[in-house]
């Protein structure tokens, strides 16, 4: 089928706040205590809204008393993260606690391994020195798209450098301890409370691979999966998720540098990647998005090439366990649905 000429407009995404939280609301009590079996949920809060929403959704459905957040800082995190995290957890009525991930982070050399592969391409990278990856955007140019470390240095210096392939991939190597650290942490926590883990990715970082497998990527349920970014605002207006944490933008949150995760991964703001991706997913013509999110048609060609490439990337992410040959006996070990 053709793709369709008809233009595509902001209120494509526009969601019906009641019924997506009476659905999720309906849907997850089902989830955690008869598929999961658990009494409650634990959910990871970063300050973030998609963190936020997905506490609120669990509150909402099971009750405050049955929802816990974790807090986990580190040295590097922003300085607001624990302060918005704390405002969510005073604001949902919700029991918290709080782990700083810093001496685990210490003590498997995740800043050191990762300061060494910076220092290959900026050998002055010391102490006091701050650092962050960013990718160049896709607009404008069909060229590969390759990382480079920015770095900074007490004196407010400025460098700026491609990594190699292997300097890159030690940087993330590394970095991924901090959200495996947390995620090991989540599992201890829901252990001992017999909860279940809830994921927070909203659908652009699901469909797009932005999570990290055996971290972020790890859960029981993702209760928000299903909607695109844009939607994760309209319901967090709808939940009445404190405004300091709604205009917060998007961070990852893992650099010690400030980063959005524009610059980091998605190459495009939000928005714009919400809407193409609407527009790939329903068969929309770039043409006829283009107007809407302000970009000339080669470049919204552009961003549907990369939500390819980063799909057919980052598939592997979504693979559970993978079995040499299928054990069909399990099946009979399993409650019904």
């Amino acid at each position: 089928m053709p793709p369709s000429e008809e233009p595509l407009t902001l209120d494509a995404l526009r969601l019906d706040p009641q019924q997506a939280l009476g659905e999720i609301v309906e849907r997850l009590p089902e989830i955690v205590f008869r598929r999961l079996r658990k009494r409650g949920a634990l959910v990871a809060v970063s300050g973030g809204i998609d963190s936020s929403v997905a506490a609120a959704l669990c509150v909402g459905a099971l009750g405050a008393e049955r929802v816990v957040a974790l807090l986990m800082p580190e040295a590097e995190s922003s300085d607001d993260t624990l302060d918005l995290s704390q405002v969510l957890v005073k604001h949902l009525g919700i029991e918290s606690f709080v782990e700083d991930i810093t001496p685990v982070l210490d003590a498997v050399g995740c800043y050191r391994r990762r300061d060494e592969a910076i220092r290959t391409v900026v050998p002055e990278y010391g102490d006091g020195w701050r650092a962050k990856l960013v990718l160049p955007s896709v607009l404008g140019s069909d060229r590969l798209p390759l990382f480079s470390v920015v770095a900074v240095s007490p004196e407010r210096e400025r460098r700026q450098a491609r990594l190699s392939s292997n300097a890159y991939r030690i940087v993330v190597a590394a970095t991924s301890f901090k959200q495996r650290t947390r995620k090991m942490l989540e599992y201890y926590h829901a252990d001992r409370l017999d909860s279940a883990v809830v994921g927070t990715p909203n659908r652009l970082e699901y469909d797009q691979g932005f999570f990290v497998k055996c971290g972020d990527g790890a859960a029981d349920v993702k209760p928000i999966a299903h909607l695109y970014k844009t939607q994760v605002y309209q319901l967090a207006e709808h939940l009445g998720i404190p405004e300091e944490i709604r205009s917060r933008p998007p961070t990852t949150d893992t650099y010690s540098l400030p980063q959005t995760q524009e610059e980091f991964y998605f190459s495009v703001p939000y928005r714009v990647l919400d809407l193409c991706l609407y527009a790939l997913n329903h068969g929309v013509s770039a043409a006829a998005v283009a107007d809407t999110v302000g970009l000339a048609e080669d470049d919204v060609e552009r961003v549907f090439r990369d939500i390819e490439a980063k799909r057919r990337a980052t598939s592997p992410l979504h693979e559970p366990p993978l079995l040499v040959s299928p054990v069909p006996e399990i099946g009979i070990h399993r409650a019904t649905p």
